[in-house]
């Protein structure tokens, strides 16, 4: 009799299942919506990890009052959760996408370039905490009005990534639109060939294939066109040259591939089709895979999806044994929390003073001992507190070290006491990013670091190498961090 295995879970929905457990959580979400709603929206951005690089003082002196009024009304209609909810993140640890320049609106101006309000992210190393910065950026201008934001690698606007046509993914007043503009009525379909437009097949990664005519009209709208041709980034080495057309404009448009071959330099210059219309929704996919409940999604996200997910998957794995309970000396102690430190409450406290001095004499301890110093060094929600660390959620983390161990607690070396080590150490990385003092990794003009001729500081997989000659912050760091990292498996 053959065996039905089950289907595999695509690694990227594993990510994106993880993303959606620690990367916003509720704590976030439930103060910057209560500062939002009385109208604080820099609070609210505080709240959710977002600098604010702006002045709007020197806006209205440089700009004029009208486009004061319009960045105003849509500062207030900013949900900065909603919008960390919704940025391009990278396998295989969810994080968000380093060095990007995003567009959240537009303001086009007459005689001079449009003024444009977009969110950044770090590079790769300063991105301790996940924090993102709020700025204007200037077509004609480096920098933004008032405060001049920290050296930034990729400080103009990515094409791919932009969500001024999808503000139903930040703005609070639009949240109703997401269900149509995310693929939910149609069925995905695998990216389109070099003949057929739609060819489902099964393994693919999911396409919004049936909303990209509507998509590409609105981006050809935007870029001042009603039809032609347009890319979609299949990969990093691929992309689909289509053609958006329609016999007239009573009839609505479709795509087909571009039937004349172009050069590279035509081709990189066409409309990109933004990768939140490329692609369904991950909510959506987390929802038909039973990955994720309703009720676990962002509360403005929700309710235009819930219609659409069906039973979570139920876990198979089996409930650890309790890590409160130790056999000791052929009876079963109990370990819990008294006065903030995790102690042997079966123990009289002379007696674990007794034991305590003959451990530091070498002698053997006590198996609650043990196990108290296991819990110490090395816990079973360690994996938990690596995912809210690398997410930002340093309260979060510290809130699951307090609940296994106690407010009062001190860590012993082990790799609970490693991961805090280094991401407070990380964090003085972002804070040389964000005062503007280091432009670029702190190692990266060592020698040795790939500046020296021959290096190899531009390729994107390169990691300088630590030597003597390594500033004394990025040793430790990298000496205390844990190796390999964790990765998603099948």
């Amino acid at each position: 009799m053959a065996h039905h295995l089950a289907p595999e879970i695509p690694t990227r929905l594993l990510m994106w299942q993880r993303v959606r457990e620690y990367a916003v959580p509720p704590s976030m979400i439930e103060t910057a919506t209560a500062r939002r709603a009385v109208g604080d929206w820099a609070g609210a951005c505080a709240a959710a990890r977002i600098d604010v690089d702006l002045d709007l003082r020197a806006v209205r002196e440089r700009h004029g009052t009208d486009l004061l009024h319009r960045l105003r009304a849509d500062l207030r209609r900013l949900a900065p959760d909603l919008l960390r909810w919704h940025m391009p993140r990278i396998a295989p640890d969810g994080r968000l996408r380093p060095g990007l320049t995003l567009c959240l609106a537009r303001y086009p101006q007459s005689g001079s370039a449009a003024l444009q309000l977009v969110v950044r992210t770090p590079p790769a190393w300063a991105d301790a905490g996940q924090r993102m910065s709020l700025a204007l950026w200037e077509e004609t201008a480096h920098g933004s009005p008032g405060r001049r934001p920290p050296s930034h690698p990729h400080p103009h606007p990515d094409r791919r990534f932009r969500l001024d046509l999808h503000r139903h993914l930040w703005d609070s007043g639009r949240c109703a639109e997401l269900a149509r503009r995310c693929g939910a009525h149609g069925e995905t379909c695998a990216p389109p060939g070099p003949s057929a437009p739609c060819d489902p097949s099964p393994g693919h990664d999911s396409w919004a294939v049936q909303r990209w005519a509507a998509e590409a009209e609105l981006l050809l709208r935007a870029e001042g066109r009603v039809r032609g041709p347009f890319t979609v980034r299949l990969g990093a080495r691929s992309r689909a040259v289509l053609e958006l057309v329609a016999p007239d404009d009573s009839h609505v448009p479709t795509f087909r591939p571009l039937r004349e071959t172009l050069p590279p330099q035509e081709i990189a210059a066409l409309p990109v089709l933004p990768e939140a219309a490329a692609r369904v929704l991950p909510d959506l996919e987390l929802l038909r895979a039973g990955l994720i409940a309703p009720g676990r999604l962002h509360p403005l996200v929700a309710p235009a999806l819930a219609a659409y997910g069906r039973e979570p998957v139920a876990a198979t794995a089996s409930e650890p044994a309790d890590p409160h309970r130790v056999e000791c000396r052929g009876e079963v102690h109990r370990i819990a929390l008294r006065d903030g430190v995790l102690t042997a409450v079966d123990h009289d406290p002379a007696q674990l003073r007794r034991e305590e001095l003959l451990v530091a004499f070498g002698g053997p301890p006590l198996p609650c001992l043990r196990a108290i110093d296991a819990v110490h060094r090395s816990p079973e929600a360690l994996p938990a507190v690596r995912e809210r660390l690398g997410h930002g959620d340093v309260a979060g983390a510290l809130a699951v070290v307090e609940g296994l161990l106690g407010p009062g607690a001190v860590l012993r070396d082990g790799p609970l006491r490693t991961e805090l080590e280094s991401a407070a150490a990380r964090r003085i990385d972002h804070g040389l990013f964000r005062s503007g003092l280091v432009a670029e990794h702190p190692a990266a003009g060592t020698p040795g670091g790939g500046n020296t001729p021959g290096g190899k500081r531009g390729e994107p997989d390169h990691r300088p190498r630590i030597d003597r000659h390594t500033p004394g912050v990025i040793r430790f760091r990298h000496g205390r961090r844990n190796r390999p990292r964790i990765c998603l498996t099948g």
